[in-house]
């Protein structure tokens, strides 16, 4: 006999990114690591395919009390956190206007917190058509429809003229809409947007803003392994040019950041116009908080206070990340240009974590070349890489693989 109410949702057996790690990790057990190629894990490995967590950032969390991680942590994070997360974030290109701080059990926290307290039941959340599967099934859960634009054009950037189409399809239907840009580093493709496509998308919002209020919530959870740094946030400044009826939003991943994915550490991170919707943003997002996860990790929070207050430390972690940006983006080209000596042509990449390559039949071509012992990521357009998780010679081994199976 079964219990559980579906509500609307679609709820598959097993978690499909999960379970397919599940079965790399398997085969590694029965026939070694050299033998196999996981490609499925959002996180940093070396090039023996162990994980890569910053020394510097050890070197913090070594310094911690019993009470910076026994103690509940406030609903809203520590305010050491909360100012190390405005600096972490901006850096030097800090936009005009009001900013509140919420922490939040990593990124996928300050996804569910923008879509509950920015939509209502039977809205649509609006992103590209290239996504990270669970935005689909965090507003399903929350009983939200799903809606997407073409990222890409025929020119291989990013498609302003569908953004533009789609919002003001969805801007006519409903009061307001949350929107979800995945950038820089975007996952899953790697792509990154530039300051002309972000003058395109603001154009487009302040088009349809006077009649539908807009939530723009960008997921900047690999902006710190986008390439430079100064570069990866150069489009802060323009988000100035949205309309007062444009609320922005970031989503801050300090799992990703300081290589603390189990820690759960994330932040929604509030540009309002003016203090009253800061303040209205303050008091949905801490209600929330307290009424999901209550708080979060404190000894995180604290591990980041301590690194962003001393100029020292912060250099190293900085230092440590500038490494391993070079390999990721070693890593990425190696497998871009061996697909292309292949024939086959992988989705824009421009840094950051993962790769991508179009495909009608996703799921058959990742079965296949589980076959092979490697491992990927079938999605709604094609299959996903994770660069972060293979060494350069196997993301050329992985590349020659997938193109031979594209291409049949």
């Amino acid at each position: 006999m079964l219990f559980a109410h579906e509500n609307g949702r679609v709820i598959p057996k097993e978690d499909k990114i999960f379970a397919i790690n599940g079965r790399a990790k398997a085969m590694i057990a029965e026939e070694g690591k050299e033998n196999v190629i996981n490609a499925t894990i959002g996180a940093l490995l070396d090039d023996n395919g162990d994980l890569t967590v910053l020394s510097s950032v050890m070197k913090a969390l070594g310094t911690l009390e019993p009470v910076d991680f026994a103690e509940y942590a406030p609903i809203g994070g520590t305010p050491e956190f909360k100012a190390a997360v405005e600096k972490a974030l901006f850096g030097s290109k800090r936009p005009e206007g009001e900013v509140r701080v919420c922490a939040t059990p990593g990124g996928t926290g300050a996804i569910r917190s923008v879509i509950a307290n920015y939509s209502e039941p039977g809205d649509k959340v609006l992103t590209h058509d290239w996504y990270w599967a669970n935005y689909k099934n965090i507003a399903g859960e929350l009983g939200r429809g799903f809606e997407t634009f073409a990222f890409f054009n025929e020119e291989g950037t990013f498609n302003a003229d569908d953004f533009e189409k789609v919002l003001a399809e969805v801007a006519g239907q409903q009061d307001s809409i949350v929107v979800i840009i995945n950038t820089p580093a975007h996952n899953p493709t790697g792509y990154t947007l530039t300051d002309d496509d972000w003058r395109r998308a603001i154009g487009a919002m302040n088009d349809v803003a006077e009649k539908c209020r807009i939530t723009l919530f960008i997921d900047v959870a690999y902006i710190d392994f986008a390439g430079d740094e100064e570069k990866a946030r150069s489009f802060m400044p323009l988000l100035t040019g949205l309309s007062e009826n444009v609320l922005t939003v970031f989503g801050y991943s300090a799992s990703k950041t300081l290589t603390l994915y189990g820690m759960r550490c994330g932040a929604l991170v509030c540009l309002a116009k003016d203090e009253e919707a800061a303040e209205e943003f303050r008091q949905v997002a801490e209600f929330s908080a307290r009424a999901t996860w209550s708080n979060c990790t404190r000894a995180a929070q604290v591990v980041m206070g301590k690194i962003y207050a001393d100029p020292q430390l912060e250099a190293e972690v900085d230092a440590e990340r500038e490494t391993i940006r070079d390999m990721l983006l070693e890593r990425g080209k190696a497998f871009e240009a061996a697909l292309a000596e292949e024939g086959v042509q992988s989705v824009p990449f421009d840094a950051g974590f993962f790769a991508s390559i179009a495909s009608d039949d996703p799921d058959a071509v990742s079965a296949e070349l589980e076959k092979e012992g490697i491992f990927t990521v079938p999605l709604a357009k094609g299959v996903r890489v994770s660069v972060a998780s293979i060494s350069k010679e196997k993301c050329v081994k992985a590349a020659k693989a997938i193109a031979r199976v594209v291409k049949g």
